[in-house]
This record gives C-alpha cells, structure tokens and sequence, in this order.
C-alpha cells in the first residue's frame, strides 16, 4: 500500500499493490498514448480555464466553481494516465471526465483532491509566480531524481517482478509536490506550498 497523506488543500495519493509482471514496464506507456494524448488535450484546456480563473479572482476574488471543478478534473485524469503509463499499477485507467474537485474514488489505484477555496486574495495571481520561484528551482532537483529513481524502479521490475515501495512512495511523493506548486501558481490555493515531501 504507498499512499500520500497531507492536509494542504491538494491531496494525491496511490495505492497498488507492490507485484508487477515484468513485460509491463515495457509496454505499459504505449498502451497508455490515448490516455497521454487526451491528457495534452486537457492540459491546453487547463490553460484556458487558468486564464479565465484569473480574471475571476481579480474582479470577484473568487474561481467559479464549476471552472474549479474542470480543472481539478484535468489534473485527476492526468495523474490516472501518467501513473500508469509509469507503471506505478496495472489497472487501465478508465476515460472518465467528471468534472468535481473531490475524487470520488472510481480508480481503485489513484486520488486526487482539491479543497475548493471560497474566497481568494485578488491581487496574488500577479505576484504567486514570483514567490514560487525557490520552488521550481527545487522542484528540477527532484524531478532529476524522481527520473533517476524511476529508471531504477523499470530495471527492478523488470528483473525482479516487483516495485521498490520507498521508490515508489519517492515517486508519488515527488508528484505531489508539483502539484501542490502549480496548483498555488494556478490559482487553486492561496496557501503557500511547503517544500518537504511529506509534509502536512
């Protein structure tokens, strides 16, 4: 079981179990390109939405829900897409597109989660990307590694059957993190990020 347990308004977690065949690693991520492709789709959507998110909260100091819930629905297909392309589980995620900010667990391996904030400051969109400037550039260092971790993780299972879990949780943890950044600078959260892995 490898979960990520946090209080910050974003929440992702996964949950799989440890054994993977051992052809997986190699096919997993061309079976997962419609899911990849739909996921660039989103991501231009996502963009969009952003845009139409930051004049909301300069004039009403709000997102819309139901722009919110689209874009945290973005978010909640691409990490069901990129984790299993990653070989994180095995179960082919489903072409699901409900839009809500709360996952209501129809993937039995994946979460994401967003609070949805009632009020937000009108002048941060202007200046949240400035102030997670430290976080990108730690956010590279980690990338490098999670990469360097994931190769690791294909080369074991691949001759062993079965994932490392502190490579995995490293993984997962590391995703999370990413979000919890672009969700600050993407208008989702007026709460900063902090910059452990783990923390609450």
């Amino acid at each position: 079981m490898n979960t990520a347990v946090t209080t910050f308004p974003v929440r992702l977690g996964l949950v799989g179990p440890t054994r993977v065949a051992r052809w997986r690693p190699a096919v997993q991520w061309l079976l997962a390109i419609p899911h990849l492709l739909v996921v660039w789709a989103l991501t231009t959507l996502r963009h969009v939405l952003t845009v139409i998110s930051l004049f909301a909260v300069l004039f009403t100091k709000r997102i819309p829900r139901p722009v919110f819930d689209a874009i945290a629905m973005t978010h909640r297909f691409e990490w069901r897409a990129i984790s299993y392309a990653l070989f994180l589980h095995d179960e082919y995620p489903r072409f699901d597109f409900r839009s809500a900010s709360d996952d209501d667990g129809t993937d039995p391996h994946t979460t994401v989660t967003f609070a949805y904030p009632e009020q937000l400051s009108r002048w941060s969109p202007l200046y949240k990307w400035i102030l997670a400037v430290p976080h990108y550039a730690v956010a590279i260092v980690r990338t490098v590694a999670s990469i360097l971790v994931m190769l690791y993780a294909f080369a074991r299972v691949v001759i062993t059957g079965s994932h490392s879990e502190r490579a995995r949780r490293f993984i997962v943890a590391v995703t999370q993190y990413r979000l919890r950044i672009e969700s600050y600078v993407g208008l989702l959260t007026d709460q900063y990020p902090p910059f452990t892995l783990h923390a609450a």
